[in-house]
């Protein structure tokens, strides 16, 4: 009877007595039927590659490079330490050489493509990004246009709820920004933003919302382009975004387009960005979120003087800015707790949240980007 469990348990899960046992489960952000990278229930991961004719091969991952050792004539393995959960890029290093694994899905990211592998976090932790069959589900559309300013051909994502088609309704606009060395695909494919939206809008959490995910110009790191300024860096989307995507999204897509159906938010340097356009358009956007935003102050800064003065009257900033958001994680140190503790103090309104044991990576821009969306469009 053990023989016969064993062989149709076997059967039922599209294994043979001969199968290969494997050190872990197959990474989900491998590439189809590929088994290796896998991750063991320590978050321990096991990488192998095909290299016959190298001389060394190394796994480049968390900032550590991880030896590979032959274990034949023509593969390599190794096994990492634990790594912690969540969204990490990596490469592998063959003879010196920086190559993507071949047999993972390939990122945008560190401005280059790359390889990533996810982490898994437990079914409870990660519920909020995960796919969820038994709920309706919006859709991402990749969306091309013309810019005039740049004389060229342009693309952004947009998110449109499950309800989006058969509503006959406007929607209010989250426009959401990607951080510097990325592109508009981030928060589609890293940062899981379409089931992020899809849980909380199922849920009751958020207000259904149409979020727009355009290039901010910054997907190289600053410093690649000779003779670009820091203040440089990125501003060439700001009248991009003001004048030719706001305009393309609402002739395009049934939105409100009054400036309570209105906000931004970003990432890193895209929180840099929104801080210089929602805090200098205040006519135009009333929510404002960063996630470990690149916010530079000098020590000892008026913030009363800081961006033209918006933050000068307290009454008048809290009239107009229904939602101040900034979040960042706890393992990092861009000083978005001092920040908020600077504008409590002078009356600005707004709200701090720290993502418990992560640093500047996308598990802590998801879990900001939870924490964010439930405060939108309330008013």
């Amino acid at each position: 009877m053990k023989t016969l469990s064993i062989i149709a348990l076997l059967a039922a899960t599209g294994l043979s007595l001969n199968a290969q046992v494997l050190p872990g489960i197959p990474a989900q952000t491998n590439i189809p039927e590929k088994d290796y990278p896998c991750v063991d229930e320590k978050g321990q991961v096991t990488f192998r590659v095909e290299a016959p004719t190298a001389s060394s091969v190394e796994v480049d991952i968390c900032s550590t490079k991880y030896p590979m050792s032959k274990i034949d004539d023509s593969v390599w393995e190794v096994k990492t330490d634990p790594l912690v959960v969540g969204f990490h890029y990596y490469a592998l290093l063959i003879d010196g050489v920086r190559v993507n694994d071949p047999s993972s899905e390939t990122f945008y990211g560190c401005s280059q493509q790359t390889s990533g592998i996810e982490i898994p976090e437990s079914a409870e932790e990660a519920a909020y990004y995960s796919f969820d069959k038994s709920i309706p589900h919006g859709q991402v559309r990749e969306c091309q246009y013309w810019s005039d300013i740049e004389n060229a051909q342009r693309r952004c994502f947009v998110y449109t709820p499950a309800e989006y088609e058969t509503s006959g309704k406007s929607y209010p606009v989250l426009y959401l920004q990607h951080g510097m060395g990325e592109d508009e695909r981030g928060w589609h494919q890293q940062g899981k933003l379409a089931n992020i939206l899809d849980n909380q809008i199922a849920s009751g959490k958020c207000v259904p919302m149409i979020v727009v995910m355009d290039y901010g110009n910054c997907g190289y790191g600053f410093g690649a382009k000779k003779g670009e300024s820091m203040e440089e860096f990125g501003a060439s989307f700001y009248p991009i975004l003001l004048d030719e995507i706001i305009p393309y999204i609402e002739k395009t897509f049934r939105v409100r387009t009054d400036r309570r159906s209105r906000a931004m938010a970003g990432l890193s340097w895209g929180g840099h960005q929104t801080f210089d356009v929602a805090l200098a358009h205040l006519d135009k956007f009333s929510g404002i979120g960063t996630f470990s935003g690149a916010i530079f102050m000098m020590p000892g800064a008026d913030f009363k003087t800081i961006y033209g003065g918006v933050f000068a009257d307290a009454d008048s900033f809290n009239d107009k800015v229904d939602v101040l958001f900034m979040g960042m994680g706890s393992e990092e140190n861009f000083g978005a707790d001092r920040f908020c503790r600077s504008l409590t103090e002078i009356g600005i309104r707004n709200t701090y949240y720290s993502s418990p044991g992560t640093a500047h990576e996308w598990l802590t821009w998801r879990r900001c980007l939870r924490e964010f969306l439930p405060l939108l469009f309330r008013k």
